[in-house]
């Protein structure tokens, strides 16, 4: 009998091509995985992985076995999911996460009604970074994510995942009260080539959506400070320290000596939430998604039906169309 944790293991090896890279999708360490893979090799008499250098590699026994239990996990998933669908009633645990500023105004509200409406659902929820967030939920350790794009910059998705939009929330550029621009009506991210900006850490989404932009402005920005929460960015703007992309969600209350101006040509983000196509007939995800996309709509966004919400028949790709530049 194939155990499904060590199955889990070898999918995850054969994901992320490394036995570090599946530690840290399992998060597990290294030999807690070569321990399972070990395990493995013993209960199906063959062997699974070879050196490779530094590292290992599948071998074709465990390449075959690899697609086997990527199907199996499937499977699996998806006979959890006609349970819950059968029994018709939202119970169980639903594993939820968000970026930080959907975390701050927008979780808070969903998660409290879910537990009001439902409450045989146990709710799990952590802040996520969009990147980590989509990885845990290809893994299957979260059954939802809150993330995000920017309207000049998608976010590509691996294949096997379902969204629906949840709002679009714009953004604006904060500044110290006394900046020049402050009094203006509107501006453009152009308008601040000279100043000194504060961002977000190197490497993540939202940073190097900013450094993408400016630069087809034709403006190499003068990075000064990163922050990743959005009250810290604005709260080295209120020292007079730079000037900031601040976006709507979450961002209340703007504290004292900063203006927020909105950009001339709309800034905005597209919020979205994702889940895997092998869980969509869980009564829990419809519900949680439905609530989703009521607390978008209260705050202002702008969610058209049909837009991959659970059983809608959609592709799932619920942004709207974007004709910005």
């Amino acid at each position: 009998m194939l155990n499904m944790e060590r199955l889990r293991t070898l999918d995850a090896l054969a994901r992320h091509g490394s036995v570090s890279g599946a530690a840290a999708g399992l998060h597990v360490t290294t030999s807690a995985v070569s321990q399972q893979m070990a395990k493995l090799e013993r209960e199906v008499g063959q062997q699974l992985l070879a050196k490779n250098g530094r590292g290992v590699r599948l071998t074709d026994a465990g390449r075959l076995l690899a697609e086997h239990a990527g199907r199996i996990l499937s499977q699996v998933e998806l006979a959890q999911s006609d349970l819950e669908a059968h029994r018709g009633q939202v119970v169980g645990e639903l594993r939820i996460s968000a970026f930080p500023t959907a975390a701050r105004g927008l979780l808070p509200r969903v998660l409290a009604a879910l537990r009001a409406e439902h409450p045989g659902l146990r709710l799990r929820s952590q802040e996520l970074e969009p990147e980590l967030a989509v990885a845990g939920v290809v893994r299957g350790d979260l059954d939802l994510a809150v993330v995000l794009d920017w309207y000049n910059k998608p976010m590509p998705l691996p294949d096997g995942l379902v969204k629906a939009a949840i709002l679009d929330d714009p953004a604006d550029v904060a500044m110290p009260v006394d900046h020049p621009h402050a009094g203006r009506r509107e501006v453009g991210l152009e308008d601040f080539a000279d100043d000194e900006w504060i961002t977000w850490g190197e490497g993540e989404f939202c940073h190097e959506w900013l450094l993408f932009t400016l630069r087809a402005k034709g403006v190499e920005p003068r990075i000064a400070h990163r922050a990743a929460e959005t009250h810290t960015q604005l709260g080295l703007v209120a020292a007079g320290l730079g000037v900031c992309v601040a976006p709507r969600l979450g961002r209340d209350p703007v504290p004292d000596g900063v203006v927020t101006v909105p950009v001339r040509r709309r800034v905005r983000r597209h919020v979205y939430v994702v889940w895997r196509a092998d869980a969509d007939r869980r009564p829990s995800i419809r519900a949680a998604v439905k609530e989703l996309q009521s607390a978008g709509a209260s705050l202002g966004g702008d969610v058209a039906p049909g837009d991959g919400s659970p059983g809608d028949g959609s592709p799932g790709d619920g942004s709207p169309s974007e004709g910005e530049s």
